[in-house]
């Protein structure tokens, strides 16, 4: 991370009237959930194509029915 650089805008901003830095706060906060739902949306998007697909799922098939037996361990006293 460049400091020296973000100590220059820092010092730009600090040269801002109060609105101004309001409004760049603003933007700045807008923006980074614009980007954050981009993200999840992304995130989103590759979970549905891997439960879509055919290799996962046999993976998960396998895992599923490898530890079907403990579903009901430590149950036998209830």
């Amino acid at each position: 991370m460049d400091l020296s650089g973000l100590a220059q805008i820092e010092k730009k901003i600090d040269q801002l009237s109060r609105e101004e830095q309001l409004w760049l706060i603003e933007r700045t906060v807008h923006r980074l959930r614009e980007d954050n739902i981009e993200v999840e949306s992304d995130i989103n998007s590759q979970l549905a194509a891997m439960a879509h697909d055919p290799e996962i799922q046999n993976e998960m098939q396998k895992i599923e029915n490898e530890f079907t037996h403990t579903e009901t361990d430590g149950l036998e006293g209830l």
